[in-house]
């Protein structure tokens, strides 16, 4: 995609979504990296529910692993796929104390080689909790880029190498949560209200399907 034009892109988000920001709820890189886990497949509203209570008393890695599985299976359990979430979150918790003192580390390399933590999780714990310009490519962002032409992929990682190509560095952090605040309000899955978009003007999916 011409600069220019992705240029034009970025400033309108910015003029759409000017609060932006990580729906999820956290006073510290870990608690942000278990919401993160916790909201695979799950909304942000209802894993803030249930870290809500769950950070009252299980706030680090330590005290994570004070639990057994079916205990965290239990506390956990409306966010769904709460056993593998269980055993994934346990596991990184002990690998934190194991390898980084109990601390989160903050870089690609050393948060992907925790249990469960994928890139996704990963860009969104370093952008999120220690600011480090990164992409974290969901659902919505991956959806909404391809449909408006900033990334052209059928895979999510091949998505965020263009969209860090294509978008300037400094906004990448924001972009990220622009791009999901829009696929959740306007260019959702099934039925994207294109005629309340304010993108429809640079857009591919509006062209090619309002020919």
């Amino acid at each position: 995609m011409e600069k220019e034009k992705v240029n034009k892109i970025v400033d309108i988000l910015y003029e759409m979504y000017p609060q932006a920001k990580c729906a999820l709820d956290f006073k510290t890189p870990y608690e942000l990296l278990i919401a993160t886990v916790l909201s695979a497949q799950c909304t942000d509203k209802r894993v803030n529910l249930v870290t809500q209570e769950l950070f009252k008393e299980y706030n680090t890695p330590y005290k994570m692993c004070e639990l057994t599985e079916e205990e965290l299976q239990e506390k956990i359990r409306t966010c769904g796929l709460y056993k593998n979430k269980s055993k994934n979150i346990l596991e990184a918790s002990r690998g934190l104390i194991d390898r980084f003192n109990g601390e989160v580390p903050s870089n690609m390399e050393e948060l992907t080689s925790l249990p469960g933590v994928g890139r996704k999780t990963a860009n969104v714990v370093m952008s999120n909790a220690f600011g480090i310009p990164a992409i974290a490519v969901d659902t919505h962002v991956f959806r909404v880029s391809n449909r408006i032409g900033l990334a052209k992929s059928k895979n999510v990682y091949e998505t965020e190498k263009q969209l860090m190509e294509n978008i300037d560095k400094k906004d990448w952090s924001t972009m990220h949560h622009a791009l999901i605040w829009h696929g959740r309000q306007i260019c959702k899955a099934r039925r994207p209200d294109c005629e309340k978009c304010g993108l429809k003007e640079v857009c591919n999916y509006f062209k090619e399907n309002n020919k």
